[in-house]
C-alpha cells in the first residue's frame, strides 16, 4: 500500500515534467532553432572559404571546415562598405531624432491638452501608418526632385519621418496615457507651464516608452529599401541594405561570401543597440508608471 502510495506522486510528477516539455519547451525550442537558423547560416556562409561555399559534395553545408576572412576583407577593403554603413548610420540617427522629436509632441498634445476630437486625430495618425510605402514614394519622390535632394541622404532623413512618426506617436499616446495625470495637475496648481511639465515631470517617467520608440525608429530606418532604392543612385550615397544587393551582385553572378558578411556586419549596430536598451523596452512593453 505504501508503494502504491509514493507511486502515485512520482507519477504525477513525471507527468507534470512530460507534459511542460511537450507545451513548453519543444515549441521554444523549435522556435528559437527557426529563428536564429537564418543567422546561423549567415555567418556561416560570410567566413566559408570559395571551396567549401560552392562544393557540397565534398564538404559539410552546415559546418567550416577551414575559416577565413577574405569576404569580410574584399567588403570592407575592396568595396565603398564603411562609407555605407557610415551613411546608413546618420540617416538612421537623423530621422530617428526628427521622429522622436515630433512625435513626443504629438502625442503629448493628443493626449493631455485634451481638445476637441483628440481621440480621432490620434487615430488618423495610426491609419497614416498602415498607408504602403510602395504608394507614397510616387508622389514624395516629386517632391525631393522639386527639393533638389535626390540622390542625397538628407532626402531619407526627411521621408522616414513620414511612416515613423505615426507609429510613435500612437506608441506615446498610450505610454503617456499610463503616467498619472494627478502629477503633472500638482504640478500646474504650482504654477509649472506645460513645457516645464513635460519636460521635468512627463518626458523623465516617459523613457522607457521613448526609447521603445526610438528603438523602432531606428530599426525601421536602418532597413528600410524601398524609399533608399528610388532616391539615391550614385554608389557611394547608398544605404546598406540597398548597396549590398545592387553592388555585389553583377548581372547573375552572386558573391554570397560578400553578400553574408556585409549582412552580418550590418545586423551588428542594431543588435548592439537592442542589448544597450534591451531593460527599457521591455518595462515599456509591461507598462509605464503605476497610480
Amino acid at each position: 500500500m505504501s508503494n502504491a502510495s509514493t507511486a502515485a506522486p512520482e507519477t504525477m510528477q513525471w507527468d507534470s515534467r512530460a507534459r511542460r516539455m511537450v507545451v513548453l519547451y519543444l515549441p521554444l525550442a523549435c522556435f528559437l532553432i527557426i529563428l536564429l537558423f537564418p543567422f546561423y547560416w549567415m555567418a556561416i556562409t560570410a567566413f566559408k572559404p570559395d571551396g567549401e561555399l560552392y562544393d557540397f559534395a565534398t564538404h559539410n553545408p552546415f559546418w567550416i571546415t577551414s575559416p577565413t576572412l577574405q569576404h569580410i576583407r574584399k567588403l570592407l577593403f575592396e568595396t565603398a562598405y564603411p562609407r555605407w554603413l557610415m551613411t546608413t548610420m546618420g540617416v538612421s540617427i537623423g530621422a530617428t531624432i526628427i521622429s522622436l522629436f515630433a512625435s513626443t509632441l504629438a502625442a503629448y498634445a493628443i493626449q493631455r491638452l485634451r481638445f476637441r476630437g483628440s481621440q480621432y486625430v490620434g487615430l488618423a495618425i495610426y491609419l497614416a501608418y498602415l498607408v504602403p510605402s510602395s504608394i507614397l514614394f510616387i508622389p514624395l519622390a516629386t517632391i525631393v526632385v522639386q527639393l533638389g535632394l535626390f540622390d542625397s541622404p538628407f532626402a531619407l532623413i526627411l521621408v522616414y519621418p513620414t511612416f515613423l512618426i505615426p507609429f510613435c506617436t500612437w506608441l506615446l499616446i498610450g505610454y503617456f496615457k499610463s503616467i498619472p495625470y494627478e502629477l503633472e495637475e500638482c504640478a500646474l496648481i504650482d504654477g509649472a507651464t506645460r513645457l516645464q511639465i513635460l519636460r521635468q515631470i512627463t518626458l523623465p517617467l516617459a523613457v522607457p516608452g521613448l526609447i521603445s520608440a526610438g528603438i523602432f525608429s531606428f530599426t525601421l530606418s536602418w532597413n528600410e529599401f524601398i524609399y533608399a532604392l528610388a532616391f539615391i543612385q550614385s554608389s557611394q550615397n547608398k544605404t546598406v541594405p540597398v548597396a549590398i544587393l545592387t553592388e555585389l551582385v553583377t548581372g547573375d553572378v552572386y558573391q554570397w561570401g560578400a553578400l553574408m558578411a556585409g549582412s552580418l556586419l550590418g545586423s551588428l549596430p542594431v543588435a548592439i543597440f537592442y542589448s544597450f536598451f534591451v531593460d527599457y523596452y521591455v518595462s515599456s512593453l509591461t507598462g509605464a508608471v503605476k497610480e
